[in-house]
């Protein structure tokens, strides 16, 4: 008979393997030791095929007892049941006490196969002779949007067009909590609790104390719209209460 794929699912292990119908019992389990990590007398085995009730995979004489004798069909599972108590079990999935090797700077530097080896050939980013007049030409097209727009702490705004987004700015400047950014952002206390966070982010507080409503957002000066946008009044359109 041909072999069989089916899914082996243990604690530690969930991979697809070819089963061959003519195994024993006693060898499914000893082949099953190197993968799963569980020794075969402590190897509870059932299989699961969908629609059909777990079949148990034990015999008493396993030696001479095959696999063709069970319903094996394709990409059923195989659940693998360590009976060992806790404390005797061994946890692959835990590397918490595995010591992990991390390359100096250095030796990462004189790679000729890294990313950075790539970039460098490549001129990107702080590599690109042109970066840093590039970044000032974006540091500048904020600071002059924010001019156009009018932009200044404790004007009154709407955030993206949205009327729903209406707000007073709180903070204009740099977030270096924001990563990979430069030049400056607009921090907008918004009049509902729609936005990403209460004024802080990071670790940094920007304005306000401490909420569990989400009345901050940190945006772009371009997404910024300074006007006459006075708190929304849930209650002006009701004709009655």
């Amino acid at each position: 008979m041909a072999d069989v794929p089916l899914q082996v699912i243990s604690d530690n292990v969930s991979s697809e393997r070819r089963i061959t119908p003519s195994w024993s019992i006693s060898q499914l389990r000893n082949k099953l030791e190197p993968i799963i990590g569980v020794p075969p007398s402590c190897q509870r085995i059932t299989l699961k095929t969908t629609g059909k009730e777990a079949v148990p995979v034990e015999a008493a004489d396993e030696d001479h007892t095959f696999l063709s004798g069970f319903p094996l069909t394709a990409y059923a599972e195989l659940h693998v049941l360590d009976t060992r108590p806790p404390g005797a079990r061994l946890n692959l999935n835990d590397t918490s006490g595995v010591e992990k090797y991390v390359m100096p700077p250095e030796e990462y530097e004189k790679k000729s196969d890294s990313v950075l080896a790539w970039k460098k050939a490549e001129k990107l980013g702080r590599f690109n002779p042109e970066a840093p007049s590039l970044e000032k030409a974006k540091i500048d097209a904020l600071e002059q949007e924010i001019r156009d727009r009018v932009i200044e702490v404790g004007k009154r705004c709407r955030v993206g067009g949205d009327d729903s987004r209406r707000g007073e700015i709180k903070y204009v400047g740099e977030v270096k909590e924001i990563p990979g950014t430069i030049g400056a952002w607009v921090g907008v206390h918004l009049d509902e609790p729609v936005g990403k966070n209460d004024g802080s982010i990071g670790g940094t507080r920007y304005w306000g104390a401490e909420s569990a409503l989400k009345h901050g957002v940190f945006v772009r000066p371009e997404r910024v719209e300074v006007g006459d946008y006075p708190t929304v009044d849930d209650l002006e359109d009701m004709e009655e209460i």
